[in-house]
This record gives structure tokens, sequence and C-alpha cells, in this order.
């Protein structure tokens, strides 16, 4: 099947980035090329704030390498933006004549209301975060977004980014006094949007900076998941990260794990950014989205059909994403989450397992990725499920959400759910290890109802007694391979609900022939 490829050119101040993307099957794009250059375009901004000649030859020859790199994909779209240091410099027009000269591009410069936008765009349509507010800090400014209901609702652009700010940690003897001054400004500046103050709502980063912090913060608390897109720190998280930073010398910066050498001038100035915004707003929690600007440009294009520019459910496009990366037999998992549906129900009602609606949101998810580990190695599909979902990004679902899918999808007993959960049991209360356990033992026990993948099964009828629960199973075919791994089976389900299970398998066609 032929793909799709597109690629993107983002001429930041800082850095300048091609990244490709293909687009699957669910009509998504997904990265499959990122070649970063790091310019540093705003240095070469001389006193008539012209780029000089020495910034766009710089320049002019980055575009080049890049252009050879996007030459082996036989590219349907291509976009090339510019933002911050070229919008800001006096020289723009010949700059972008310059690229049409030399590389043929037409190189299209972002106004600072379209940067704020493509960032709001991306994250929208990247998270399942219904109100809050995004930052991108870039070299050479700073754009913060305020929406609610997935709806835009303010935006503005700052003048100041990491390369500009780094004046204020210029003596390297006393970074404490540089800090302090840089908070000041910050606090200053921040003010002066009524929007921004006391919002109480999530701050979504976007950009290298942002990705940094969290890569540090992973470094230093040994973060067993793979995966940045929707990491979650706190007030606490991000002073901590800068109160270990903040006497290092610009060398030991370098050798900091998870900071790029390239950042390790910036990243003091940029987490003073985020630590400033999030006091101000009373942020709830600092999220960052590996969705940014160039994500942006495109989910434009790709929305336009839609209402907003806004995809109707983020996380329900991941899942079927991973539906068709996977192979996965959609009327099959359509009949498990009707038996599944079934059978929670009547749990639910009967006050078994003290199970809710968001238990059911968990189990409808897991239907879809049950097992889905099968696709790679079916004697070792579970510890293949758990590592592929524990460890991917799915667009719409935080860290420890993720996790949870994982573990329900992966359940094959008690003994293997232990040894999935043990590097994460203090993320859970004991409570909560117990539940998901027993979601993963609900959907184990749905699926064996439809073992050889012919919808065998049609209808449940659970009686529920104070000692026992009596299922009577009614089938359409033959159910002898269905019978025998639901009584093989049916113990994983027996221990989580402290109760016997009896199973009455009935064909409904051999009933029929029987009546006169």
């Amino acid at each position: 099947m032929q793909k799709n490829y597109y690629a993107v050119i983002d001429i930041g101040s800082n850095t300048m980035r091609l990244v490709i993307y293909s687009q699957v099957n669910s009509g998504r794009l997904q990265e499959v090329e990122n070649v970063k250059s790091v310019a540093r375009l705003r240095n070469y901004l001389d006193n008539h704030n012209d780029l000089s000649e020495e910034g766009i030859n710089l320049m002019i020859s980055t575009l080049q390498s890049f252009k050879e790199v996007a030459k082996v994909y036989a590219l349907k779209e291509f976009i090339c933006v510019a933002t911050a240091t070229i919008r800001q410099a006096n020289n723009k027009k010949k700059i972008q004549e310059m690229v049409k000269k030399h590389i043929g591009w037409d190189m299209r410069i972002l106004s600072e209301k379209e940067e704020a936008y493509y960032g709001y765009l991306s994250v929208v349509n990247s998270t399942s975060i219904f109100e809050g507010i995004t930052i991108d800090i870039g070299g050479g400014s700073t754009e913060v977004t305020y929406y609610k209901d997935r709806i835009l609702k303010e935006s503005h652009s700052f003048p100041f980014g990491a390369l500009t700010l780094k004046k204020f940690f210029s003596d390297i003897d006393n970074q404490e006094e540089g800090l302090a001054k840089l908070r000041r400004f910050l606090f200053e500046e921040f003010q002066t949007l009524s929007w921004l103050k006391g919002k109480h709502v999530p701050i979504i980063a976007i950009g290298g900076s942002a990705r940094n912090l969290v890569q540090i913060d992973q470094s230093l608390r040994k973060y067993p998941l793979a995966g940045l897109h929707q990491y979650k720190m706190y007030d606490s998280d991000i002073a901590r990260v800068m109160n270990y930073l903040l006497p290092m010398s610009k060398a030991e910066l370098e050798k900091v794990e998870g900071l790029s050498t390239d950042r390790a001038d910036t990243i003091l100035p940029a987490i003073a950014v985020f630590h400033s915004l999030y006091q101000i707003i009373g942020a709830e929690c600092f999220i960052l989205s590996r969705k940014g600007l160039r994500d942006g440009v495109f989910y434009e294009r790709l929305t336009r059909s839609l209402k907003n520019n806004l995809y109707p459910n983020v996380l329900e496009d991941s899942i079927q994403e991973l539906v068709h990366e996977y192979s996965l037999n959609m009327g099959q998992i359509q009949h498990i989450q009707l038996l599944t549906r079934k059978l929670f129900v009547s749990l639910k009602e009967r006050g078994l397992g003290s199970l809710t609606q968001t238990d059911w949101e968990l189990l409808e998810r897991g239907c879809f990725v049950y097992n889905l580990g099968d696709y790679i190695d079916s004697e070792s599909s579970a510890q293949h499920t758990f590592y592929l979902l524990a460890n991917r990004t799915i667009d719409g679902l935080m860290h420890i959400d993720r996790l949870k899918l994982a573990l329900i999808a992966s359940f094959k007993n008690k003994t293997i759910f232990k040894q999935f959960i043990s590097p994460y049991k203090k993320w859970f209360l004991k409570r909560e290890r117990k539940k998901l356990c027993l979601l993963g033992a609900i959907i184990k026990f749905t699926y064996c109802l439809d073992a050889t993948k012919r919808q065998v099964v049609q209808e449940l009828d659970i009686l529920i007694s104070s000692d026992r629960i009596h299922i009577k199973v009614y089938c359409n075919q033959d159910y002898r391979p269905e019978e025998y791994q639901t009584q093989k089976q049916k113990k994983h389900l027996e221990k989580a609900l402290h109760q016997s299970i009896e199973l009455e398998f009935i064909n409904i066609k051999a009933s029929y022939h029987q009546v006169p």
C-alpha cells in the first residue's frame, strides 16, 4: 500500500528542523524522520535588527541539507515556516527571496497569532485535556494560549525566549541572583495578561526546553515508563529540577542526563519561565505535549472539513490507530464489548467488585487491545502486550492511564499481573491494584467466550446469589472450544470476585430443533 508523505521545515530562533510524516490508515500523521540543526539564527541579528549575511548563508546551507534528505521521499505536501527571528528581522523580505532563489521554496513567515494558534491546535488534537494554558518557549519568543472546552479563548506572544533570557544568567558566579531578577521580570510580564492569573488549570508545554525539563525529571526519578508525551509534573518537581541544575557550571550542565548539550545554556531561563507561569496561574499541573507548532500546521490541513479544526475524539482515534497497526479484528472486538458489558452491568448491579463508570470506560478500551501482543508472538503475548501498551504514546491517555490499560489488556493470571505491576506498585493504592486485577480477569473471561473468534456466544443470562454466580451461555454453533477455555480460565475471575462461577452452555439451534 502506497504511503502519503508530508514534510514541514520549521526555521526557529534556536533550531531549524525538518520533520517528515507518513499518513497512517486512520488518517493521522506518524513521524518518520526528524532532522535538527542548532543554527541559533537569533545570534545573527545585527544592531539594525537585520539577519546578517553570515546568518542567511547558514540558514540557506542548512535548508540545502534538509532538501537532500527530503528528496528520498515522494512528498504529497511540503511546508516551510519561519518564526520569531525571521519575523522580527527587518530584512525578512530579502530572506524569503534568497530562500526562493537558492532552494526553490516559498518560506512562510508565521505571525505571532498564527504561531500561538498552531501550538494550541497541536495540543487539543493530541491530548484529552479540555481546558488548559499552553506555553511554547522558542529562542526569541514565548507563546501562551488559554482554551476551554477545546476552543481557543485567548492568545499572546511575548517578545522573549530562551536565548534572549540568557542575559539574566550571564554572571556564572551568581546564578541565584540572576534567577531572582528573571523571576521578577517574568512575573511583571505575565501579570500584564489578566486572563492568566488564577486560572487553576493544567499548563501544557510545547517545545525542546519543555522536553528537556521532562527528560531530566525522568532521569532523576529513574522513571520506568518510556515516552514523554502527556508526562505530568507538579510545582515541586519543576523546583527540584531547577535547584538541581542551578549550582552547575556550563560544563557540568552539558553532562546532565536528559539535557541536550545545545540547551545547556538556555535550560535555566526556560525552566524559570515554566515555574513562574505555574505560580501565576496556580496551575493544577504541568504536562508536556510532544506535538507542537509543526504538527499544528498539518493538523490545520487534515482537519479542514471538521468543526473548529478539531478531531472529535483524540483517544478514540489513537485506539483506532492501534487496531489498524496490529490488524485487530473489529468484529470480534465489538462482540467482546457486548459480552463484557453484559457481565459488567450484572456484577455492578449486585455490588460485586465496587465497579464504577470509570472502570467500564477502561474495560471498553481494554476490549480493543486485549492480547494485542499475540501479533508478535503468541507464546509470550502477555509480555508483548504489556510492553507495547505501557511504553507507547497513546494520544489522549496520560501515563498512569496508559499503564492501567496495559495491565488489564495483558492479564494472564495474578502471578504475571503482580510481575508487571511490581515496578509501579507505589503508583497505586492496594484497592486500586485489586480493581485492576479484577478488570483484567473480566476481560480475559469474556475473551475466552470467543476463543475461536466465531462469535458463537449470542447471549448471557447471569444469576448471582450470595455464594455463586450462575451463567447461562447461549450459543448458535458448536461451543465446545469456548466451553473448554472458559471452564479452564474462570478461576481467575472467581479469585478476583471471591465467588464460585457455574457455567451452563446451551445450543440455541439444538433447543429449537427439539421443539415439536
